[in-house]
């Protein structure tokens, strides 16, 4: 004959099982401390800058401290293999950048996968690149600079943030289009090879507006062209690259950010909805055209599949130019 169990002892075995699945009673709500953003570039260029503003409102949104991170060097792989290896809690996100998708076909020893390692989480927009000389230069026109690079047979040398970096591919691009040759001088960030360009070292680079436009108000470079379908708004006086005689030439740098992989879904959906959020500030907003950036938000699923279409895309530019590593 069967015994029949205590209708209590049911009720406590039911209470324990379900509390296997309940959070502990002291674990605290997210986010409860600081939240830090990887840029896997020097201080000061166009990731850190972006980090920075968008960061910021982050905090106000959070209740908790943002901190930007700089780890540069390894053309951006430093900061980004840094991230696949931390904690996957929330609290340490990478603001990835083009080099995020190039150096998938770039580096033979990648020690992530882009696709394997991150969970996308929120893309932020994108900037053209603008193409600037020292104001010493004796190029005041596209056209002067194509000419002078094309007597100059390989002479000319301009800086990048690295192999395989937006302004690296883009100028492997225009060297194509233009048909001249120029030495590649790789940094670990935008901003030293800015500081360069400045100090008329490095013959020209392409760059995002971000880092070029207070240089070229200042007087200290000069803007020769800029891609894509229209002027920009801080560069009123600079014309596109078609404008100027170039046609069909186009090249940006997007911004997006990515957390650990094993990251759980709630937590990057709920920062997804935080960054989507900061970005429909008019502040944030603000801040982010008056540099030259256009805005334009993608969630999760819409960033992962724009990471895997830019993977393929750079991927057969990159075989196709030869372009390696060193």
């Amino acid at each position: 004959m069967k015994r029949s169990v205590p209708k209590i002892a049911q009720t406590a075995a039911v209470a324990f099982a379900a509390a296997l699945f309940l959070p502990p009673a002291h674990a605290q709500p997210y986010p409860s401390k600081p939240i830090r953003i990887v840029v896997p570039f020097a201080a000061g260029g166009a990731v850190d800058i972006v980090a920075r503003v968008v960061g910021q409102r982050l905090a106000e949104q959070a209740g908790q401290p943002v901190v930007v991170e700089n780890k540069p060097g390894g053309n951006a792989n430093i900061g980004a293999d840094f991230v696949a290896r931390a904690p996957p809690d929330g609290y340490t996100l990478l603001l990835g950048a083009n080099g995020l998708a190039a150096n998938m076909t770039l580096h033979k020893n990648l020690p992530f996968d882009t696709l394997r390692d991150f969970a996308p989480v929120a893309g932020v927009g994108y900037a053209p690149l603008v193409l600037v000389v020292p104001a010493t230069s004796p190029a005041k026109t596209l056209q002067d600079f194509i000419a002078l690079a094309r007597a100059q047979r390989g002479a000319m040398t301009y800086g990048t943030s690295g192999a395989g970096s937006s302004g690296h591919l883009a100028t492997e691009l225009l060297k194509a289009q233009a048909r001249f040759e120029a030495l590649h001088v790789p940094y670990k960030g935008g901003a030293p090879a800015l500081a360069d360009l400045v100090g008329d070292r490095i013959s020209f680079m392409l760059i995002n507006p971000l880092e070029a436009a207070p240089h070229v108000k200042s007087g200290r470079l000069r803007a020769l062209a800029v891609s894509g379908a229209r002027r920009l708004a801080m560069l009123a006086d600079v014309p596109t690259f078609n404008e100027a005689g170039l046609a069909d030439f186009e090249a940006t740098v997007w911004w997006g950010f990515v957390a650990p992989a094993k990251t759980q879904r709630e937590l990057v959906t709920r920062l997804q909805n935080e960054i989507l959020a900061a970005l429909k500030d008019d502040g944030v907003r603000d801040r982010l055209v008056s540099l030259g950036a256009v805005v334009e938000p993608m969630d999760s699923a819409e960033f992962g599949r724009f990471l895997a279409k830019e993977i393929e895309k750079w991927g057969r530019v990159i075989k196709a130019a030869g372009i390696t590593e060193d």
